[in-house]
């Protein structure tokens, strides 16, 4: 279990960070479905490193970071039809 915990917790840096990269030299859009996906993927494996290990605030940040994801991605999409 510390291990898949550990493995969440340095894919979801990658994950973000990538989004965060992408979106910053401009090979993605802010309002994108992707952008907004990568975050939400991104904070589901925080939430999972930070709760295991008791990072309760951090937590806290990332459960909130995954619901403007999907806010988000819920606007990308409405906006996509």
């Amino acid at each position: 279990m510390k291990a898949f915990v550990e493995i969440a917790g340095w894919l979801a840096a990658v994950v973000i960070l990538a989004a965060y990269g992408l979106l910053s030299v401009g090979r993605l859009d802010g309002k994108s479905l992707l952008y907004h996906a990568l975050n939400v993927i991104g904070a589901v494996g925080f939430v999972i490193n930070t709760a295991y290990n008791g990072a309760y605030p951090s937590a806290f940040l990332n459960v909130v970071w995954f619901g403007i994801g999907i806010y988000g991605i819920t606007r990308a999409r409405h906006h996509a039809r």
